[in-house]
């Protein structure tokens, strides 16, 4: 394979002052100077990047970002900068803090009737938006579908987050994360959850696969991994993930129990003990006659998968629900799920996992 080198090419008016600004004060290397009488153009290069400087050229003047892990000591701690050519130099945080929002409580309703657009996002997905106003950026709840059934488009790749929840809803997928041993298939009604910064990736979808995922917060990265390769070596479940542990639920291992609402059964998904009360992620379905309720949870975010009900919510306007709608409770609000079909079944995800219900 012959050498390839890639370079941004920048203008300048008076290279002489290029010069000095991008050795002495940003701390790059000056490759290349030419012509020797009167020169044109310098090639720096620095920080995986390589600079071409040139004068009269019509390039407009941009935008340089260096990340560092010590911000306050490069560049005498300055923050931008402006070049004598025009170029704007950022400098930033190279692994900065995930931020939490904080969350903008209110009572939202989300009906699939309502048609909502599906939008193609990351790997040819089409993604629909169960939470429009996402709280205030605190959380994202998206209805996922791949009409198409076959191998995923997908790298290697992993998500700064605090929280991640992937629920099958219908069809199967098969994923292969980052010490969890071989491939496997996540069939619909089980879901696992993906701790910060997991290497995993997307192998294989059933037709109309569908999914529902959960992000916390909204606006999360998303980071190719091209060095790791999985399945990645023997499988290490008690591996610890910045606090969360790896899960795989299953349906048909799970036992159910009442739910703190009366009226109601569940199933657990151990997710909240495996996450240190991050989050808490359950299955509900009827059992009796539903009464009124609050909570005192951060975040508490319904996805109806069968069935219907009537959602009542202390002076709000009652909801009629149906498959794919979905919903968020403020805390304090008291609500009912009144007339729930006998095949209504419901996904609950809270944050924190434990909460109290008055």
């Amino acid at each position: 394979m012959p050498d390839i080198i890639a370079e941004i090419r920048l203008p300048t008016q008076k290279l002489r002052d290029d010069i000095q600004f991008f050795t002495k004060i940003l701390g790059m290397r000056m490759d290349m100077i030419f012509p020797a009488d009167d020169p044109t153009v310098a090639v720096f290069s620095g920080y995986g990047l390589r600079l071409r400087i040139e004068r009269g050229v019509p390039d407009p003047a941009g935008t340089l970002r260096i990340l560092t892990d010590d911000p306050d000591g490069f560049a005498d701690g300055q923050r931008d900068l402006v070049a004598p050519n025009g170029t704007r130099i950022e400098i930033a945080e190279l692994n900065p803090p995930l931020v939490m929002p904080e969350t903008q409580h209110a009572f939202v309703v989300r009906r699939l009737a309502d048609q909502a657009p599906w939008v193609i996002g990351r790997a040819g997905m089409q993604y629909r938006d169960l939470i429009p106003d996402r709280l205030g950026g605190s959380i994202i709840a998206s209805h996922i579908r791949i009409p198409d059934g076959g191998p995923v488009p997908d790298m290697v790749h992993y998500h700064t987050v605090g929280f991640q929840l992937i629920f099958c809803y219908r069809g199967w997928v098969d994923l292969v994360y980052e010490d969890q041993g071989e491939p496997f298939r996540l069939h619909a009604g089980n879901c696992v959850i993906q701790p910060p910064e997991i290497r995993h990736r997307v192998l294989y979808a059933s037709e109309n696969i569908e999914v529902i995922e959960i992000g916390v917060p909204a606006e999360h990265v998303t980071t190719i991994d091209h060095e790791m390769e999985l399945p990645n070596g023997p499988a290490n479940p008690n591996r610890d993930f910045q606090g969360q542990k790896f899960v795989h639920h299953k349906a048909e291992d799970a036992t159910w129990q009442p739910f703190r609402m009366g009226g109601f059964t569940c199933r657990d998904t151990t997710i909240a003990q495996n996450t240190r009360n991050v989050a808490g992620v359950q299955v509900v379905k009827k059992d009796g006659v539903a009464d009124w309720s609050s909570h005192d949870a951060d975040i508490l975010f319904t996805f109806v998968m069968d069935g219907t009900m009537v959602l009542h919510g202390e002076g709000k306007k009652s909801y009629a629900l149906e498959a794919g709608d979905a919903f968020v409770i403020p805390p304090g609000m008291k609500t009912k799920y009144a007339d729930a079909s006998d095949d209504l079944e419901l996904l609950e995800v809270s944050l924190p996992g434990v909460f109290k219900t008055h």
